[in-house]
């Protein structure tokens, strides 16, 4: 399990902000470290969308040495300079390599972000057992606490979201038959709008070369073949005028 650690948030819309990511990506445990109030009717439920209803309303508040004794600490920093001479932990992971890099852990994992101004000091980023630091422009390199959480747990999704829940999202291409109505109703469209008939040709193997290269869906053709049989219908129904 993948839990989320809040260290003295200043600003309950933050929290409310990575309630919301979590809930995006598939987590559900947010312990909070001295957190700022969260008045239900205040911004932190205003910003936490569906979050609102289970996983604010559940966070635990604990102390920083309760996520150091129970959890695998993943501790997330602005920090950028990968100098082993200043760097508490060098060299930090990146978002991106983070979840190959906890595949293995046995036990529960907490994800630690600190405060909107200065993040965790180097003290509690000593204690902590991986260093993820979000790499940005040398020229301001520091992430909106929210923004910087939303990175983190995206990169996460692989270990939290099960896709398969939603299939909706994937690419299933459209079967062949559904494919060769579509050409057959664009074949009547060029008809309709009278294309030249010695021009029909190259039309219709450009249109095929097209949807080849789209890849389309059963809905996107489905929709296509549509459009081009209402519009065939229309200038059918004007000429018949």
């Amino acid at each position: 399990m993948i839990s989320v650690a809040v260290v003295d948030a200043e600003t309950p819309g933050n929290v409310g902000t990575i309630a919301r990511s979590m809930k995006n990506f598939g987590l559900s445990e947010l312990l909070l470290v001295d957190p700022p109030e969260l008045d239900p009717d205040g911004e932190a439920y205003g910003f936490a969308g569906q979050a609102r209803d289970d996983i604010l309303p559940n966070a635990r508040t604990v102390t920083f040495d309760d996520i150091v004794e129970n959890y695998h600490t993943v501790a997330c920093t602005a920090t950028t300079n990968e100098d082993p001479a200043n760097h508490v932990r060098y060299p930090a992971t990146t978002p991106a390599d983070l979840a190959d890099s906890l595949q293995d852990v046995e036990g529960d994992i907490c994800v630690v972000f600190g405060r909107e101004r200065v993040g965790l000091s180097n003290d509690e980023l000593a204690r902590l057992d991986v260093i993820c630091s979000i790499p940005a422009s040398a020229s301001y390199p520091v992430l909106n606490l929210g923004q910087a959480a939303t990175i983190v747990l995206y990169e996460l999704r692989e270990l939290t979201v099960d896709e398969t829940q939603h299939p909706e999202q994937l690419h299933t291409l459209a079967e062949t038959p559904a494919v060769e109505g579509l050409h057959e109703e664009f074949d009547r469209f060029l008809g309709a709008i009278g294309h030249p008939e010695e021009k029909q040709h190259k039309a219709r193997r450009l249109f095929r070369r097209v949807l080849g290269r789209a890849q389309p869906t059963g809905r996107e053709t489905k929709t296509l073949r549509g459009l081009f049989r209402q519009a065939r219908q229309r200038i059918e129904r004007a000429e018949d005028d």
